[in-house]
């Protein structure tokens, strides 16, 4: 079944990104809030953002607010953020499939990718 999930490491600090809320949006003839969650002391949902049914081809969005995470943490940030909402766009093409959509994360820089 597919499904897709998602994590947070904190490079600046190296340890998980615990706490940090997340977006996910459907992109269509708009744009449709479909999930939200916060990250457990690992950096990860506790379950899936979507699977099943509600996993469908199409185009989707995450949003990771990072600039309330390290602000939350009592970094010194820039005003304004640098980085506030890190915001993903990525495609769905196989919805039978798990899509893990990592985030590794400092104020001033990120990385993406689709792991498994």
């Amino acid at each position: 079944m597919g499904r897709l999930t998602t994590h947070v490491l904190d490079t600046a600090h190296g340890r998980p990104g615990a706490a940090m809320r997340i977006e996910l949006f459907r992109i269509a003839d708009g744009r449709e809030r479909v999930a939200a969650a916060t990250t457990n002391a690992n950096g990860r949902c506790e379950q899936p953002l979507l699977e099943g049914a509600a996993f469908a081809v199409g185009t989707y969005e995450l949003v990771f607010h990072a600039g309330d995470y390290f602000a939350s943490l009592g970094v010194k940030l820039s005003s304004p953020r640098f980085l506030d909402q890190v915001m993903i766009r990525f495609g769905v093409s196989d919805p039978a499939e798990h899509y893990h959509v990592p985030l590794l994360i400092s104020p001033y820089a990120y990385s993406i990718y689709r792991g498994s």
